[in-house]
């Protein structure tokens, strides 16, 4: 979506522009994303609702985000902490595959890992955090294959397939 939103917003700036847009030329900017059907039509529904309940403005709190059609815990969370600089820890596939493998957490729950690290880790870092973890699981620890050998963090990582030489430590 970022490498699209640029145009998307230079041609519908405000909530208001989007809740009123052409299903079809919203399709059209956004085609490179993939599913760009189904999105154009969340992305147009957001907005109204957007309009509807904020009046086009997007709201600062948790528990207003989560009304708008589509958006969930973790998007409200990237919300926050990109846009309005609150902390919010988002909780995707990566950060849940991430917090296991590194037994910070013992779970497949999103709420229940984004409460669980929340409670270990000072509130100020749970942006960076979590956009550090979706990056590197990304990158690095991948789902299938997990590239161990170039992961900073396999020296202590419980699930690392790296492991230390033998020998004498002096």
């Amino acid at each position: 979506m970022n490498l699209v939103t640029p145009e998307l917003f230079r041609r519908y700036p405000t909530a208001e522009d989007l809740a009123a847009a052409d299903p079809a030329v919203v399709e059209s900017l956004i085609k490179p994303t993939g599913f760009f059907r189904l999105k154009a039509r969340r992305i147009i529904s957001a907005s109204r609702k957007l309009v509807e309940l904020f009046g086009g403005e997007v709201p600062p709190r948790m528990e207003d985000l989560v009304k708008v059609p589509g958006i969930g815990r973790k998007t409200a969370n990237v919300i926050l902490g990109a846009g309005f600089n609150i902390p919010g820890f988002a909780v995707d596939t990566h950060v849940i595959r991430l917090t296991n493998r590194l037994k910070l957490v013992s779970s497949r729950d999103p709420v229940k890992i984004e409460a669980q690290v929340c409670s270990m880790v000072p509130k100020e870092e749970w942006t960076g955090l979590s956009l550090r973890l979706i990056l590197h699981g990304r990158r690095v620890c991948i789902a299938r294959r997990p590239l161990c050998e170039q992961c900073v963090l396999n020296d202590f990582c419980p699930s690392s397939t790296v492991r230390p030489p033998r020998g004498r430590l002096d």
